[in-house]
């Protein structure tokens, strides 16, 4: 993944990170939380009409230049340049959310990292219950402790990984993945369609996260719910307080 104007120096700038990454796990670890830290997931592009492009050198202008957020194709794009910058081997799969009452296509892009013998699952564009930090492919059935939250990778039923998150005692399953290779512009059908159909939530609603070192703060439509420690509390946002929590909780504002 390549953009003629994508900068290590100033990605690590923007993600606050200091020194220079190593292209161990640990690092690849470090890199993915400070960019969870600095870079909110966010769909104002979509909620202000727009198709979100995925020309690599529109992601870094967005998010590395105007200080913006964008959903998981940008935001898991932009990491694979700063992979691609440390010789990092990866692909891209695609993954099926598994959270809706009905069965949903795969549109969910993750990306798997080869290092140290092993394969990892990246993901830093999920939301909700996205992982904070590599999952390795291997520890099928381990329950893995991120942060406050709780998450293990199993088999589906039809042979494909499936990453589960332990929400409220239960766990429930949140996307299923084969490793077939994909290609960037295997996404565009994808993005189309999170960025139009009336039925994506992305189009439904205004969507905000913003993770933190307690927690994560979620702007869903005008409820907020900020969980600190562990524990969730939630509040109704009157619509003439959105510009402000936009910049004042998550650092961004609509595009113009």
């Amino acid at each position: 993944m390549q953009a003629n104007n994508f900068s290590l120096d100033l990605y690590l700038q923007r993600i606050n990170f200091v020194g220079q990454p190593e292209a161990t796990i640990e690092g690849i670890a470090s890199l993915m939380l400070h960019q969870l830290y600095a870079v909110p997931f966010e769909n104002l592009d979509v909620q202000a009409g727009k198709v979100v492009s995925l020309v690599p050198e529109h992601i870094v202008d967005k998010i590395v230049h105007q200080g913006r957020g964008g959903y998981c194709y940008e935001i898991n794009g932009l990491f694979c340049m700063a992979l691609q910058e440390l010789d990092v081997p990866y692909q891209w799969v695609a993954a099926r959310p598994m959270f809706y009452p009905v069965r949903r296509p795969k549109t969910h892009m993750a990306i798997v990292v080869q290092l140290e013998g092993r394969q990892w699952l990246v993901d830093l564009g999920f939301g909700s219950y996205g992982i904070t930090a590599p999952m390795a492919l291997d520890a099928l059935g381990l329950e893995v402790k991120q942060g406050y939250d709780t998450f293990k990778l199993t088999r589906s039923e039809n042979g494909d990984y499936l990453l589960q998150a332990l929400v409220e005692g239960i766990w429930a399953n949140q996307y299923g993945f084969d490793l077939s290779a994909q290609e960037w512009v295997d996404f565009d059908p994808a993005n189309y369609l999170n960025s139009t159909h009336p039925d994506a939530v992305f189009v439904k609603s205004l969507l905000v996260i913003g993770h933190n070192k307690r927690g994560r703060n979620i702007l869903f439509g005008n409820s907020l719910k900020t969980v600190v420690d562990g524990i969730a509390s939630k509040r109704t946002v009157d619509p003439n307080e959105i510009d402000m929590l936009l910049q004042t909780t998550f650092a961004v504002t609509r595009p113009s």
